[in-house]
């Protein structure tokens, strides 16, 4: 079974385990991601000024690049001016488009109105409802894989209760 596409914005890949959680998913055979060379090089300045070393910053961002070597969106610079959604999100929005996604993942899911999505067919979802869909398909491995990253990152806290915890979105505010 093909893998079904669903691209990333950055404030999706922002905070560490949130994104983490996602490209494991992914790793688990959920889903397709899909970023843009504007996504990383905006996550990569976002962390930088949060604080990170650009050492770091820079592994982290190439690590993911290894990891999902298809996941880059090329080509998409010409239509961004076209995009009827907030402009800070055009090129969101133009790449998605061109990677011909039916999902685009985002905690700005005003930015992006149905009016400048509905030509394309592209549904914009929300990160925590991404998890918990995700979590419940596929025979139960990606759930399996969200446990499992839950006791590498936090062996204090329950799994359950992490799972939990992503269902309501409090975790999307880490630091």
């Amino acid at each position: 079974m093909a893998m079904f596409p669903a691209f990333l914005d950055t404030c999706t890949l922002y905070g560490a385990y949130l994104c983490d959680s996602l490209l494991r998913l992914a790793e688990a055979g959920a889903y397709r991601p899909l970023w843009s060379a504007n996504v990383m090089d905006e996550l990569e300045r976002a962390l930088v000024a949060r604080g990170l070393e650009q050492k770091a910053v820079t592994h982290r961002v190439g690590e993911m690049r290894r990891a999902f070597p298809d996941a880059e969106v090329h080509g998409y610079e010409n239509p961004v001016e076209t995009m009827t959604c907030d402009p800070k999100d055009r090129h969101v929005l133009a790449a998605a488009v061109l990677s011909d996604t039916a999902v685009l993942v985002t905690f700005n899911i005003g930015d992006f109105p149905d009016t400048s999505t509905a030509a394309s067919d592209i549904t914009v979802v929300h990160p925590d409802g991404r998890i918990v869909r995700e979590s419940d398909v596929g025979g139960g491995q990606p759930r399996s894989e969200t446990f499992r990253q839950s006791t590498l990152r936090c062996s204090a806290m329950r799994a359950e209760r992490q799972v939990a915890l992503l269902r309501v979105g409090v975790l999307r505010r880490e630091s």
